[in-house]
């Protein structure tokens, strides 16, 4: 494939997730309040999407309440700054079995296993401009957890996504999720302009070395947009990669809890040190309104 380097990058900061971050760092948001703020303050840090989670503000533990979504939701949006609100829709599909011996009955302390419609409710109350779309079953990190979406539940769900006017942004973990992604274009559950985010480096999913990369991107159709992230070490060094390949970047404190080494970082100290990679490699930082109108997006 021929170098192709993206000259007009927008950043995504992916604010909290729903690891068990929050006692590895200070700085991972848990309120609403929290949350909205560390995204404000990405937003002036230069990210044009902000990519939201909430957490129980008792535990920290991942959250899909709606009153905690929408409290979010109100905060980002009746800020000073401008930005395009993007949340998750990935949970509610979380199987952790038995053991090894034993896989059934499921262990209720990690399972959460909802319908389509539930996993969405957030979307259809907050009506985002952009909601996630994890696009296929995988083991995910360490144990017995199996994060799910079937083939059923991902249509179910993208064609809520696409009635309510939400953009959905397919989360591929691996090359067959970008087969599913296509395959859902294919039979118009998903409008155009497509917005695909690669997820490298999560266990057990696509490793992040650039030749599994570069299968990922060129799996991508070219008329699509897409942004690409790294977990861990090679998270700060994934913005260039992703650049080069003619991608956008993601960063933020779902993915990685540093900025440099032994150095913990803010959702803004992500931010702005993805926008010196990408300045330095002679591209230009877009904000929000250039992103609605490149995604066709509708502002709320």
């Amino acid at each position: 494939m021929p170098l192709a380097m993206n000259r007009d990058v927008f950043i995504t900061c992916a604010v909290t997730g729903a690891g068990d971050t929050t006692a590895k760092s200070s700085h991972v948001p848990v309120t609403p309040q929290q949350i909205a703020e560390s995204a404000i303050d990405a937003a002036k840090a230069g990210a044009a999407i902000v990519h939201c989670h909430v957490r129980d503000p008792e535990t920290g533990a991942a959250s899909r309440r709606n009153e905690l979504y929408r409290e979010v939701t109100d905060r980002i949006r009746s800020a000073e700054i401008d930005v395009v609100l993007n949340l998750t829709a990935g949970m509610g599909g979380d199987i952790v079995f038995g053991g090894v011996d034993k896989p059934l009955p499921l262990n209720d302390a990690g399972t959460d296993m909802a319908g389509a419609e539930e996993r969405v409710s957030h979307v259809a109350e907050c009506l985002p401009e952009i909601c996630t779309l994890d696009c296929g079953t995988m083991n995910f990190s360490l144990g017995d957890y199996v994060m799910t979406n079937t083939p059923a539940m991902l249509r179910a769900m993208a064609k809520r996504m696409t009635d309510l006017g939400v953009r959905p942004e397919i989360e591929a973990f691996d090359t067959g999720h970008l087969w599913f992604a296509k395959q859902l274009v294919e039979e118009g559950l998903i409008e155009d302009p497509v917005l695909i985010q690669l997820c490298m480096g999560i266990p057990w999913g696509a490793p992040d070395d650039l030749n599994t990369f570069m299968a990922m991107v060129n799996n991508v159709p070219a008329s699509w947009t897409f942004s690409a992230f790294s977990i861990g070490r090679n998270a700060m060094a994934y913005p260039a990669a992703a650049v080069l390949a003619g991608g956008n970047v993601r960063v933020g404190l779902e993915d990685n809890l540093y900025v440099g080494k032994g150095k913990l970082a803010t959702n803004a100290d992500l931010v702005e040190k993805a926008v010196q990679v990408v300045e330095g490699m002679g591209a230009r930082i877009i904000g929000p309104a250039e992103v609605r109108e490149k995604l066709k997006l509708t502002k709320r």
